[in-house]
C-alpha cells in the first residue's frame, strides 16, 4: 500500500468515481464472518501485529455483540478490506477502545454521549497495492455510522506512526497514549474528533464521505431489529439525512 502522504494526494483526483465499483457488505452469516476473520489474520501477521496461530483466524468477544457491525469492503466482487464499527452508549459499552481507554471514554458515555468506535481495520496485503484509496473507502463506514446514529464523537485506534495521517485527513486529535489492544503485540493510541464539529469540513474536502439515509439504513438496520432497541436513532434522519 502507498504511504499516507501519497494516498492524500491521490484521492481528491479520483473522488468523483471512487465508490463506483465498491460494495459494502455487512458480515452476518458464519461463512461471511469466517472469511473476514481469516483476512484479519493474514493482514495482522503480515505487519507483525500478532504471533502465528494454528487457527489462522482473528476474532474476539466483541464480534457478536449487538452494538458491533463487521463489514467487508469488496471491489468488483473481491474482498479487499474489513472494518468493525462499534456504537457506544451509556448502556452499550462493548468495544476494544471502551475497554482499553475506559478512563477516557466511560465519563463521556455517562454524560449521554454516543461514540462510534471503528476497529479491526485490515486490508488484503496484495490487493491493497492496486487500490491506494482503500483506507478512505474503508474508514468511510465510520462516517456513515456517525450520521446514522447521530454520534457525538468518532474514534480511531491507530499506531503512533499513523497519527499524523488521521489528524491531517480526518481532523482527529490524540486522546490516549498507545496501549496494548487485546490480542495484538503492537500498542495503539486513541485519536478522536467531535463529529458535529468536523463533519462539514471533512465533507467539503472529501464529498464521497457523505451518505444517503437509504445507504445508512441498508448498512446498519438488521432484519427484524430496530436500531432504537439499543441506541437512540438520529433525529436528523427525518429532516436532514439527505444533506449529511
Amino acid at each position: 500500500m502507498r504511504s499516507a502522504a501519497e494516498a492524500i494526494r491521490v484521492v481528491p483526483e479520483r473522488s468523483t468515481d471512487l465508490l463506483e465499483h465498491v460494495d459494502y457488505r455487512r458480515a452476518d452469516t458464519p461463512e461471511e464472518k469466517d472469511r473476514i476473520y481469516r483476512l484479519r489474520y493474514r493482514a495482522y501477521l503480515r505487519e507483525g501485529a500478532i504471533l502465528p496461530s494454528e487457527t489462522g483466524r482473528v476474532t474476539d468477544r466483541y464480534d457478536d455483540l449487538p452494538n458491533n457491525f463487521t463489514f467487508g469492503i469488496y471491489l468488483r466482487g473481491e474482498l479487499y478490506s474489513s472494518i468493525r464499527i462499534s456504537v457506544l452508549t451509556s448502556e452499550w459499552r462493548g468495544s476494544p477502545s471502551s475497554e482499553m481507554f475506559s478512563d477516557l471514554l466511560h465519563p463521556e458515555l455517562e454524560r449521554g454521549k454516543i461514540i462510534i468506535d471503528p476497529t479491526r481495520f485490515v486490508a488484503d496485503p496484495e490487493k491493497a497495492r492496486t487500490f491506494p484509496e482503500l483506507p478512505y473507502v474503508t474508514v468511510r463506514l465510520g462516517y456513515i455510522a456517525c450520521a446514522h446514529f447521530n454520534a457525538d464523537i468518532g474514534l480511531a485506534n491507530v499506531r503512533p506512526e499513523h497519527r499524523a495521517f488521521y489528524r491531517k485527513v480526518f481532523l482527529q486529535e490524540p486522546w490516549g497514549e498507545p496501549r496494548l489492544y487485546p490480542g495484538l503485540i503492537k500498542p495503539v493510541g486513541l485519536v478522536a474528533a467531535k463529529y458535529p464539529e468536523i463533519r462539514d469540513r471533512v465533507f467539503q474536502r472529501f464529498p464521497f464521505m457523505r451518505s444517503s439515509a437509504f445507504e445508512r439504513r441498508m448498512l446498519f438496520e438488521r432484519k427484524g431489529e430496530l436500531a432504537s432497541k439499543w441506541v437512540v436513532p438520529a433525529p436528523e434522519q427525518v429532516s436532514t439525512a439527505a444533506q449529511s
